[in-house]
């Protein structure tokens, strides 16, 4: 029956759907509505009323009422998956005493070659669910999962405190749409982005135990990918990280209350954006929908606000401002 995954017997089951349409009945009642005994069909009422399913009143015989079904229901529901998450908890620090155990015996475990897109696509959304406080990422194309399909866990998980710090790789950042919709929104709920002209590589940190990288950086390379646990290899890419960190180019949306401040709308900060990225003109009309002509048009007159001679001195002054 529907109810047996919450542990309720189907005997159980067959009482508690019974009571709801018999209020205050008595045991013999149910019994004879079951075609149970009336001794089995006291000893299930006695254990509704145990797990809040039912409640007994005073007097002989005691009579028996069903708590409401949306109420007794869902807090069995509530009390399981609080269990669940346990288990899940537990299973995790399992699972890290047996790579940290097996590493031990066999230096190899370090390193664990994904070659299917669904185990590598699984193995991101776990290393970044996993996460407990950080998570560091280079993100550039190509892409197994679409980009942005995950902005609703990292917002939950930014709630909880972990930290997301994203460098994108200038390809990134031109993808059609990218900016727009995915980037600046997920920098208005506190990601810290960063950008860099060219990344050497994709890669996923979660906190300091695991990573992931593509098997190879040639065309289809990111068919498969390296699973990378707890080892110098992982230091030196924590290190690669944040030194890449350091050269990156903040990306900042203070959305329309910068409008309201006397920044730039939102269109020039995207534009902004790409062109720190050293996107060209070219890419920058692809992602914003524009023509080439309105492309460079926008590009002069945002220099000519700014009183710039060149793009590389427009990033630099619109730094200034505070407007990246």
């Amino acid at each position: 029956m529907e109810l047996d995954v919450l542990g309720l017997s189907k005997e159980t089951q067959l009482v508690y759907t019974a009571l709801v349409g018999l209020p205050r009945a008595t045991a013999s009642a149910l019994a004879d509505a079951c075609g149970l005994s009336v001794s089995t069909a006291g000893r299930l009422l006695s254990g509704l009323v145990k797990g809040g399913l039912a409640t007994r009143s005073e007097g002989r015989p005691p009579h028996f009422t069903a708590v409401a079904p949306d109420v007794a229901v869902t807090a069995l529901i509530q009390e399981r998956e609080h269990r669940l998450d346990a288990a899940r908890s537990l299973v995790r620090r399992l699972a890290e005493t047996h790579r940290e155990t097996h590493r031990i015996s066999r230096p190899d475990i370090a390193v664990e070659l994904l070659t299917d897109w669904k185990d590598i696509s699984q193995a991101v959304h776990r290393l970044t669910d996993g996460s407990q406080r950080q998570v560091r990422a280079f993100d550039r194309p190509p892409y197994i999962d679409r980009p942005g399909s995950s902005m609703e866990d990292q917002v939950r998980r930014r709630r909880t405190g972990v930290t997301h710090r994203v460098i994108y790789d200038r390809a990134a950042v031109a993808w059609p749409g990218r900016l727009t919709a995915d980037i600046l929104p997920s920098i208005r709920t506190g990601e810290q982005a960063r950008v860099r002209a060219e990344l050497p590589l994709k890669l996923v940190i979660r906190d300091n135990e695991e990573a992931i990288i593509p098997f190879s950086l040639a065309p289809g390379g990111h068919s498969a990918a390296y699973l990378i646990h707890r080892s110098p290899m992982l230091a030196a890419l924590e290190s690669l990280f944040e030194a890449e960190w350091e050269r990156a180019v903040p990306l900042k949306d203070t959305g329309p209350l910068a409008e309201r401040s006397g920044q730039p709308d939102a269109e020039t900060r995207a534009l902004l954006a790409l062109l720190t990225s050293g996107s060209t003109d070219a890419a920058i009309a692809r992602t914003q929908g524009w023509s080439q002509r309105t492309t460079q048009r926008r590009i002069h007159r945002l220099m000519t606000e700014l009183g710039a001679s060149t793009r590389f001195q427009a990033a630099a002054m619109a730094a200034q401002r505070g407007w990246l």
